[in-house]
C-alpha cells in the first residue's frame, strides 16, 4: 500500500461515500472529496455530505472550502488534492479519494495539465453566454471542436464558456488538452454501480430524504449569502430547481419532480464518462461483499505501469 491511492467513483446515490469510509477504516485512510458541490461551504443537505457520525472517526478533506460565490477551479482543486495525498502518504495514510465529478478525479490522479486563462476572453464569452444563451455558444462549440460539444450539455453554460476559452487561447481544440488514461500515482480506481432501475428508484428517495431534511431552508439561508450570482453553485442539483422555485418558475412539486428527473440524467453521463476509463474496476455487489471485494481490489499488486484493468 505504499503511495498508492485508491479513487472510488461512479454515479450519485450508488454507494460510494459508504465505502470509501469502509475502505479507510481497514487500510487506515483518510478521504478526500472528489465531488465538486461538497467543496461548497454550506452546501450540506443536497450535496448528500455524510454527517460526523456517518464519517466513524474518519478524518475527511477538501469540504467546506469555497463559498456558494466561487466559481469552481478544477486547477485549484488539483494543487490541493495533491497537497493532499502527498501530506498523507508522508504520514503513512492511504488517501481515498471519493467522488463522481470526473475531472476532478482525473484532476488529482492523472496527467492533466490545464490551459491558463485569459480575463478578457472569459468576459467577452460570459457576456455572449449572458445575452445569447449557452445554445448558440454550444453551436460554435460544435463547428470548432464537435467532440467536445458531444461531451458537454448545451445547457452547461460555464463549461461551454471554458471550452471555447481554451479553443481561443490555446489555438487547439479543448478535447486535445485532455489527457490520456496515465496516472500519476499508484491509484486503484473501484467504480461503484447499481442497476438502473435500483438507481434511479435510489435517487428518488434520496431526493425526498433532502427535502424532508430541510434542503429548502438550507437554499433560503444560501440565498441570502450569494447562491443566486455564484456562476458553479447556484447550478448544483437540487439547489438550481429550488432557486427556480423561489423565483416564480414553477411551483415546489414541481422543482422536486425535475431535481429526480436531472439528477437520474447526471447519473447516466456519470457512470458514462468513468465507463470510458478502462482502469475502473467496477463492482455491483452489496453491503459486506461489496466492502470485500474492494478490499481485495485495494490490496493488489500493481500491474503494468499505473493501470489497473481487470
Amino acid at each position: 500500500m505504499n503511495k498508492r491511492v485508491i479513487a472510488v467513483v461512479g454515479p450519485t446515490a450508488a454507494g460510494k461515500s459508504d465505502l470509501g469510509v469502509a475502505l479507510a477504516q481497514e487500510l487506515g485512510g483518510e478521504v478526500i472529496n472528489a465531488d465538486s458541490m461538497q467543496l461548497y461551504r454550506g452546501m450540506d443537505i443536497g450535496t448528500a455530505k455524510l454527517t460526523d457520525e456517518e464519517r466513524r472517526g474518519v478524518p475527511h478533506h477538501l469540504l467546506d472550502i469555497w463559498d456558494v460565490t466561487e466559481a469552481a477551479n478544477v486547477a485549484a482543486y488539483q494543487s490541493l488534492a495533491r497537497a493532499e495525498i502527498d501530506r498523507l502518504h508522508a504520514a503513512g495514510r492511504v488517501p481515498i479519494l471519493v467522488g463522481g465529478s470526473g475531472l476532478y478525479v482525473r484532476a488529482a490522479i492523472d496527467d492533466l495539465r490545464f490551459p491558463g486563462t485569459d480575463a478578457a476572453v472569459r468576459a467577452r464569452l460570459e457576456a455572449e453566454l449572458d445575452m445569447r444563451g449557452p445554445g448558440a455558444l454550444h453551436a460554435r462549440l460544435a463547428a470548432v471542436d464537435a467532440e467536445a460539444a458531444r461531451a458537454i450539455l448545451p445547457s452547461n453554460g460555464r463549461r461551454i464558456v471554458r471550452a471555447l476559452e481554451v479553443v481561443e487561447i490555446t489555438g487547439q481544440p479543448f478535447t486535445a488538452n485532455l489527457p490520456g488514461h496515465e496516472s500519476v500515482y499508484d491509484t486503484v480506481q473501484i467504480g461503484v454501480t447499481v442497476p438502473r432501475p435500483e438507481l434511479d428508484e435510489r435517487i428518488a428517495a434520496r431526493v425526498e430524504r433532502m427535502w424532508e431534511a430541510g434542503l429548502v431552508g438550507e437554499v433560503r439561508a444560501l440565498e441570502a449569502q450569494g447562491l443566486r450570482e455564484g456562476r458553479t453553485a447556484s447550478r448544483a442539483l437540487g439547489y438550481q430547481q429550488v432557486l427556480a422555485w423561489f423565483a416564480g418558475d414553477c411551483t415546489e412539486d414541481q422543482a422536486r419532480a425535475e431535481t429526480v428527473r436531472a439528477t437520474k440524467r447526471f447519473a447516466r453521463r456519470q457512470e458514462s464518462w468513468f465507463r470510458r476509463d478502462p482502469r475502473v474496476n467496477w463492482l455491483t455487489a452489496r453491503g459486506t461483499e461489496l466492502a470485500q471485494q474492494a478490499l481485495a481490489l485495494a490490496k493488489e499488486a500493481p500491474r503494468s505501469g499505473h493501470s489497473l484493468i481487470t
